[in-house]
């Protein structure tokens, strides 16, 4: 078998749209630079994903120089948004992803109408200013200090294409075959690593890609995000119900591992990738 390599990497600027895969990325402590760093929320301040509203998937955020967003969807004009002043300057607001409190910087009201139109839901747009201090990473699965954006729990997730290989043939053995194969954007990965063995990734507990090494903190348990299409928004069965079969641990449907970085650096895509631990 050919040794790892880092075949790709995702940024989603905002959490739930579409994001992009740079050539290469720079690791911050709480994830890759510029993701996740903005997110939906409804009037009590609950953040808003695809679980709620798999329109999102269609909608997308380029990310500027400036940690700035442009927001594209369809039948919509695009918007740009300007990362909002922190600092004290602009009163923060509290947001719930997940049972956690996060302060949040409200983003710009025309931000607000654009995302409202486009779910035909009130919502607002906010901005992490600073993830240094704002959300602990799970303290189970954290070491003191840990800090993680407004993704779903942990900096980075990593998956394989090996393991996507396995599952997309399990689902081509159950009885909704034809929603498979599944590509992977349906995990919505930071990085895709290319050349292990199908579910090696469980046994993993430290690793480096290229010059970074990574904690292992858990398996990722996945959610109904998975079961839909991020090119139409039409939800399925696939993959929850092959997972439930052949992928069970405890409550938690798994697939993918999520990362910790140890240190700051840059990722780029074809960087070796060494299993430590």
């Amino acid at each position: 078998m050919p040794n790892p390599v880092l075949r790709s990497v995702h940024v989603h600027p905002v959490k739930a749209l579409r994001g992009f895969s740079p050539a290469q990325a720079e690791v911050e402590p709480w994830g890759l630079a510029g993701d996740r760093r903005w997110t939906v929320v409804d009037t009590t301040g609950k953040v808003v994903t695809q679980r709620q509203h798999a329109r999102l998937a269609l909608a997308s955020a380029a990310l500027l120089p400036d940690g700035g967003v442009t927001l594209s969807a369809p039948g919509f004009e695009p918007l740009t948004v300007e990362v909002p002043a922190s600092g004290g300057q602009t009163p923060t607001i509290t947001t719930e992803i997940f049972g956690d409190l996060v302060e949040a910087v409200h983003a710009d009201p025309a931000a607000d109408a654009w995302f409202s139109a486009y779910l035909e839901s009130e919502v607002r747009l906010v901005h992490m200013d600073d993830p240094a201090s704002r959300r602990p990473v799970d303290p189970d699965f954290a070491l003191p200090g840990e800090t993680v954006s407004f993704a779903d729990g942990y900096p980075l997730l990593a998956a394989t294409t090996s393991s996507l290989d396995a599952l997309n043939s399990l689902i081509a053995q159950g009885d909704h075959a034809d929603e498979g194969p599944l590509p992977m954007n349906r995990f919505r990965p930071n990085v895709v690593i290319d050349g292990t063995a199908p579910w090696a990734e469980d046994g993993w507990r430290r690793l480096a890609i290229g010059e970074v090494t990574f904690r292992v903190a858990k398996a990722c348990g996945r959610c109904v995000v998975t079961t839909t299409d991020q090119e139409t928004a039409e939800r399925g069965k696939e993959p929850l119900r092959t997972l439930a079969q052949h992928r069970r641990q405890g409550s938690s449907l798994i697939f993918g591992q999520n990362l910790v970085p140890e240190h700051r650096g840059v990722i780029k895509a074809g960087d070796p990738v060494e299993i430590l631990d």
